[in-house]
């Protein structure tokens, strides 16, 4: 795995942010708007947001599989894949995908940036 497909990884989860974002608002609105509103917002503002929701609940197991640094790469294995609630898939988030994202902690980038800093700067190369 390159650098640049875990970084076009994130492009892809800020752009589903921003989406859901979008849906939050709608739901805002249509929360507002109570008896006077159509359930159209309801239901376009779920339909932006559960994607967001669903590439993130992925990212920490594409991460494990693809750019895990650490000595217990079976245990986080087994923890992400049988654990339901989604509590463990945060704290993966905290502890291996946004280090990474920084290029911080066990994650560090002698040199070469991290991929958020890529991201950031546009010095990114996305092979679809």
């Amino acid at each position: 795995m390159s650098d640049s497909w875990f970084a076009s990884r994130f492009r892809i989860l800020t752009t589903l942010g921003y989406m859901a974002g979008l849906g939050a608002v709608l739901l805002i609105v249509r929360l507002l708007l109570g008896e006077r509103a159509t359930d159209a917002p309801l239901w376009v503002g779920v339909a932006l947001i559960l994607p967001a929701l669903v590439y993130a609940y992925l990212l920490p197991i594409w991460h494990w599989k693809a750019r895990y640094v650490g000595s217990h790469s079976d245990l986080w294995g087994a923890l992400l894949v049988v654990e339901v609630s989604g509590w463990l898939k945060l704290v993966y988030w905290f502890r291996h995908l946004i280090p990474d994202y920084v290029s911080s902690g066990r994650y560090g980038h002698q040199g070469e940036g991290s991929a958020g800093e890529r991201v950031r700067s546009g010095n990114v190369s996305v092979n679809a």
